[in-house]
């Protein structure tokens, strides 16, 4: 089966039983302190999470997979470049993971795959696949099936490959041998508590959704708090901080798919370039990626944020501020940009001009 999961595009494959119990008693203290924030299907499945036999009837052993997405061309020094355009006021940045095809459905016609193949092999069998698509605890059942452990962030970390891939499962109506876990590697170590930017890692293995960069650009469908703002810096779409930060991803490899490759438009369009896309452009060149499902009104949303935290900056070049500035006036006057973008263009363009009153003033 290892075999068969390297030929498939698969980094490393292991079995989990469906016994979960010992994991409900911090699903639901997560949940009643509301750090799932508006994603109310977390809520809504409740234990379901940590049932997987209530999930899907029959299911007696879960494949466990995990998949390197690091594009194949990423160079050595990835991390620390990607902290580099951090710094860079004229830069929107997209996470890493988002840069190329959508994960969703590579992994699950993969998963597909290699459920036949197990198929062929032993005979008829129930079977359904998933890669955070339904209420399964992903990182939960890689770490009991030996897969890595969860750092302080929360995330799956390995020794050989960091955190830089994507889980999957298949939920078998067969019984397989599990495969042994591993222990934790973290020690002392607070790296990515430290370098997170909002603080949304609130305990060593503990996320504040309401808090995390990559809730609030992807998930979060409504207003960000205007406290937060400042501290998304020119994270467009997702974060890596806590990530990029972790001694564990000098280790992380890239991915053997093409899938995964970084469409240029994402990686070598800055801010401006972002802004002058319509929403026709939007679609079409996030056919086929993950980012699409966010939709344009939190693309528009998220890049006035991203538009206001750049003009704020010292750094921002004069003739680059004024270009930003006329973006968004239009956006500002176009009757079908919605009253959520408006008001965050608002606090993009008021920054600005309170400063140079400021300057008057003196």
């Amino acid at each position: 089966m290892r075999l068969w999961a390297r030929e498939l595009g698969f980094s490393q494959i292991g079995v989990a039983g469906v016994d979960l119990r010992d994991a409900e008693a911090g699903l639901l203290a997560w949940l009643a302190q509301g750090f799932h924030g508006e994603m109310d299907y977390m809520a809504r499945h409740g234990l379901k999470r940590a049932r997987p036999a209530e999930l899907v009837p029959g299911t007696v052993s879960i494949v466990t997979a995990r998949m390197d997405y690091l594009p194949r061309d990423t160079p050595p020094n990835w991390a620390e470049r990607e902290r580099a355009r951090l710094t860079q006021p004229g830069e929107a940045i997209v996470s890493v993971y988002a840069r190329g095809r959508d994960y969703h459905k590579v992994l699950r016609a993969r998963l597909q795959k290699l459920a036949e193949r197990i198929q062929a092999q032993i005979g008829p069998l129930g079977h359904r696949v998933f890669t955070d698509s339904a209420p399964v605890l992903e990182a939960e059942l890689a770490k009991r099936s030996g897969l890595g452990w969860r750092g302080k962030h929360s995330l799956l970390l390995s020794r050989d490959a960091g955190s830089m891939f994507f889980l999957g499962e298949i939920f078998l109506d067969v019984a397989l041998p599990p495969t042994p876990s591993v222990t934790g590697h973290c020690g002392s170590c607070h790296a990515c508590m430290v370098a997170c930017p909002t603080d949304a890692i609130v305990a060593p293995g503990h996320v504040d959704a309401r808090r995390c960069i990559s809730y609030l650009t992807i998930e979060h469908p409504g207003p960000i708090a205007e406290h937060l703002r400042p501290l998304i810096g020119q994270r467009l779409y997702g974060c890596d901080d806590c990530q990029t930060a972790c001694p564990w991803n000098k280790f992380a490899q890239p991915a053997t798919l093409a899938d995964f490759d970084a469409r240029p438009a994402l990686t070598q369009s800055g801010l401006l370039d972002f802004l002058r896309w319509s929403e026709q452009e939007f679609l079409q060149r996030t056919e086929g990626g993950p980012i699409r499902r966010i939709g344009y009104e939190r693309w528009q949303r998220n890049l006035a944020v991203v538009s206001g935290n750049a003009l704020r900056s010292a750094e921002l070049p004069p003739a680059l501020a004024q270009q930003v500035r006329q973006a968004l006036a239009q956006w500002q006057a176009d009757a079908a940009t919605s009253a959520l973008v408006q008001e965050h263009i608002a606090w993009a363009l008021a920054a600005p001009e309170r400063l140079i009153l400021q300057i008057n003033r003196k």
